[in-house]
């Protein structure tokens, strides 16, 4: 089972992010549109997705435990030693972002949150130590990067926005077969359904209250059926998730590049 970038990761991420902004607010936020709202929940044609495999390398393995163990104890130094020294890319919006001028660990810390009151990264290496996928990066030789991307019907995905009136950021997909659906945000609420391998509608959720400490958040959702429901953030992955890329030079293994927007 995917872990690193699960839908659980990416809100603790958020509540972190959140409170570090609600610290650094001095004056009342301005008024804000409201966001559109969401098209209404109404029955849609699932789109098969296959998971990925986990790379076959017990190097890569290894790689991992280390990186997390690392994370865990957030020692950049000791986290610098599995990371290039130069070359170090940053695939963002607007091409590579990293500087040239600076290390490979100094450019990792800028785009993850290595630093300051809420050091987000840390949490989100460990999370990617945690994941045993990893996918070729087109263009760069040897370079591959995790989470892997599960495989499904691109054009399928289009149509399928097109006709709920959703974006294509607005979809997971589930970490296993049968995730269960449950009748409201709480989790002894009753199952109501189980979803096979197909992605599925994730909804906001205004309402939503923080769960309790160690508590697994529940995302709203609109399976296949129409009808909505919740589901535990542990047992989901989000399109498009950000990676780390790494490289083998003999038999180590080295962080190299992230993809993504990053967190500044």
């Amino acid at each position: 089972m995917r872990h690193a970038m699960s839908l659980a990761t990416a809100v603790a991420l958020a509540a972190l992010l959140g409170t570090a902004q609600a610290q650094q607010k001095q004056q009342p936020p301005a008024k804000q549109p409201a966001p559109p709202p969401s098209a209404p929940a109404r029955p849609y044609t699932p789109v098969s997705i296959k998971l990925p495999a986990p790379l076959n390398d017990p190097s890569f393995e290894a790689f991992r435990k280390q990186m997390g163990e690392v994370a865990a104890k957030k020692d950049r130094a000791g986290l610098a030693k599995f990371v290039v020294a130069q070359g170090f890319f940053w695939d963002g919006e607007k091409g590579d972002q990293a500087d040239k001028k600076k290390s490979g660990i100094d450019n990792l810390a800028t785009a993850i949150g290595l630093g300051g009151k809420q050091p987000v990264g840390w949490d989100m290496l460990q999370g990617y130590a945690q994941d045993p996928t990893a996918s070729t990066y087109p263009g760069k030789q040897g370079v591959v990067c995790a989470p892997a991307d599960p495989e499904f019907d691109e054009k399928a995905l289009e149509e399928l926005a097109k006709t709920t009136q959703t974006d294509p950021g607005d979809w997971a997909y589930p970490l296993g077969d049968g995730v269960e659906v449950r009748s409201a945000g709480k989790p002894d609420a009753p199952v109501v359904e189980k979803i096979g391998m197909h992605l599925i509608r994730i909804l906001p959720d205004q309402n939503n209250q923080p769960p309790a400490q160690n508590q697994v958040p529940l995302v709203k959702v609109v399976p296949p059926s129409g009808k909505v429901g919740y589901i535990s953030a542990d047992v989901l992955s989000p399109l498009g998730n950000d990676q780390v890329c790494y490289v083998k030079d003999g038999s180590d293994w080295k962080i190299t590049g992230y993809v993504g927007a990053g967190l500044q």
